[in-house]
Order: structure tokens, then C-alpha cells, then sequence
């Protein structure tokens, strides 16, 4: 193991702790939610080229929200940044440049989430459904 993957390793480990003491939940479950998010809407193009959404929704229970925000609110980036190796990973392509978007839901349980994804409304999902047919 090189020492930058030791490094990103020790990371993953002390955010994923950090989460655990913050939320009570096992912040692999979220990452998990999100990469099968990733993988489920993957769309095989010509060429072998698989493209996957771009814009992702992470909807918090307000106390999970309030407590990820007040502890610096970083956690987006951090998600995205997974999800980010997860797709190098695998060789997806992203329909647009890759964002993920933590907000409090009301309509979420206390200690729960719900996750889904989309192409960003900036970026024409005409030419990505054209890409899913191997058109683009």
C-alpha cells in the first residue's frame, strides 16, 4: 500500500468514525445508499462509455442535518469526494460536472435518510437520453 493510499485510508476512517459519534449511524450506509444510487441509474453508451447522473440529493432528518452543520457542514464535499473515487473506480463519466446536495427534510424520520439523483437541470438531458441510445 503506497503511503498516499495509506493516508486516504486513515481519512476515510476518521470521517467515517466522526460521522458514527455525530450522527449515531454508520455513515457507510449513506456512502453504500449513494453509490448504489450511482450504479443503478449507470447507462451503457456506444463505445463502451457509461455514463451516470451528475447531480445528487441527500436528504437529512433535521437532528442528523443540524448536528452535520454545526460541526462545520463540509459533509457534501466530503460525499461528493467519495462518490467521486467510487466513479473513477468503476469509469463512469458524469452527464455535467458532479455535485452532491445535503439538506434537511422534514418528511425524513429521525436518523434516516433518502438519497436520488438527476442530471442537472443546466445540463440537457435530451443529449444524455441521446447518449443512453448511442446517439451522442
Amino acid at each position: 500500500m503506497s503511503a498516499l493510499s495509506a493516508l486516504e485510508k486513515a481519512l476515510e476512517n476518521r470521517w467515517e468514525a466522526l460521522w458514527a459519534r455525530m450522527s449515531g449511524r454508520d455513515p457507510v450506509e449513506l456512502v453504500d445508499a449513494l453509490r448504489r444510487e450511482c450504479d443503478s441509474n449507470a447507462v451503457v453508451c456506444r463505445a463502451g462509455r457509461v455514463m451516470v447522473p451528475n447531480a445528487y440529493d441527500v436528504e437529512l432528518s433535521g437532528p442528523v442535518h443540524e448536528e452535520l452543520t454545526r460541526q462545520g457542514g463540509r459533509v457534501g464535499q466530503l460525499l461528493t469526494d467519495r462518490l467521486a473515487r467510487h466513479a473513477a473506480r468503476h469509469g463512469y463519466e458524469w452527464a455535467g460536472p458532479l455535485a452532491v446536495h445535503v439538506r434537511r427534510s422534514a418528511e425524513v424520520p429521525n436518523g434516516r435518510y433518502r438519497v436520488a439523483s438527476s442530471v442537472m437541470p443546466h445540463v440537457s438531458a435530451d443529449g444524455f437520453q441521446r447518449a443512453a441510445a448511442g446517439h451522442g
